[in-house]
Parts: C-alpha cells; sequence; structure tokens
C-alpha cells in the first residue's frame, strides 16, 4: 500500500527537521566538537521550533485562515514535537558536558539551571499527548494541557536570559511571537469595542 501524500509530507518534514541534530551529532561523534559547543545550537533550535509550533494560532486569528496558514497550523504538532527533541538534545549535550550526574545534581539550585529543567519538565505531557488518539481519548482536556507550552516557552527564555550575557539574541527570538500576540490582543479588542458600541 501506497502512503499517501500527507504521509509523505510528513516524512519529508521529519527529515528536514532533523539535519540539523544529525550535523551536530556528526560533529560530536566523527569531528571531535565538543559537547560543551552544540548546547547553545541545540537550545536555540528547540526555542525557534516551539517559537513556530506557536506562531500560527495568533497569526490565523488575526489574518483568517489563509492558506498558508492552514499548512502551517497542520504542521505545528511536529514542529512542537521536534522541539521537543532539540530541547531533549540539549539537556543530553549538557550532561555530556558536564560528565557526571552528581554535577548535574549540584547546580539544579541555579536559577539559570532549574528553570530549564521546569521547561522541560512542562514539555514532556505535551509532547507525549501530540499525537490524534490523544487528542481523541482526552477531548476538552487536550487543549488544556497543551497550554502549558506557552509556560515552558516562558521558562525557556528565563533560562536563556539567566545563561546568557547578551539578551539581544532572546529577544529576537522572541519578537515575533511577541508580535503575533499583541496583534491579536489588539484585534480581541477592537472586536469587544465594537460589541459594545
Amino acid at each position: 500500500m501506497r502512503p499517501s501524500p500527507r504521509t509523505l509530507v510528513k516524512i519529508a518534514l521529519w527529515i528536514v527537521l532533523s539535519l540539523p541534530a544529525a550535523m551536530m551529532l556528526h560533529g560530536w561523534w566523527s569531528d571531535g566538537t565538543l559537547a560543551m559547543d552544540l548546547i547553545e545550537p541545540s537550545g536555540d533550535m528547540a526555542v525557534r521550533l516551539m517559537v513556530l509550533a506557536l506562531l500560527p494560532g495568533p497569526l490565523a486569528e488575526v489574518f483568517g485562515p489563509k492558506r498558508l496558514l492552514r499548512s502551517w497550523l497542520g504542521i505545528r504538532r511536529t514542529l512542537g514535537v521536534a522541539g521537543f527533541c532539540y530541547a531533549t538534545l540539549h539537556l543530553g549535550f549538557y550532561a555530556v558536558d558536564l560528565g557526571a550526574l552528581s554535577f548535574m545534581i549540584d547546580e539544579i539550585g541555579l536559577p539559570g539551571i532549574w528553570t530549564g529543567w521546569l521547561a522541560l519538565a512542562l514539555l514532556v505531557p505535551a509532547a507525549a499527548t501530540s499525537m490524534d488518539r490523544a487528542m481523541r481519548a482526552l477531548g476538552r482536556r487536550w487543549a488544556s494541557l497543551q497550554r502549558v507550552v506557552y509556560a515552558a516557552l516562558i521558562l525557556t527564555f528565563v533560562h536563556w536570559l539567566l545563561l546568557e550575557w547578551s539578551w539581544q539574541k532572546a529577544v529576537i527570538h522572541a519578537a515575533p511571537l511577541l508580535i503575533a500576540w499583541g496583534l491579536r490582543a489588539a484585534k480581541r479588542y477592537q472586536i469587544r469595542q465594537r460589541r459594545l458600541a
């Protein structure tokens, strides 16, 4: 039985999303790249994918369900799961860099560290329930469970800002989502004003 076009698109998307991870792992295994040097790029990819997963919702509300946004909405769960995978890879490189569980435990009380752990913990239930079967089984509770991603993203940015001396990069990554949320808030305000008029 031939796979459907939708399945082929999903496979192609996963291949594309996996390429940066494959290059990072190849660099670490084969080229002698230090795990320490891969912590930042793996974390950056996790954030980018989380932002991309959250962007189409507010944009579709502001601009309507255009064809591009419908397609984007159709892959946002895949983007979110990929973001979780890169967050896990980020943790893996951090663990390899420290080299011992005791060192990780020693650092867990630092605000820049526990915020990252908490963000990853919040992403676990969202990633674990991102398939259609879980959506059907959970019903209305599914959307509530997925909303923890917003808290995870905020914690991720706090984690980033506490560990980076430069805040500009974090702001650049957050900017598209902040703009989209601002546009959505403005549109909702206009709708409320029209109803009250």
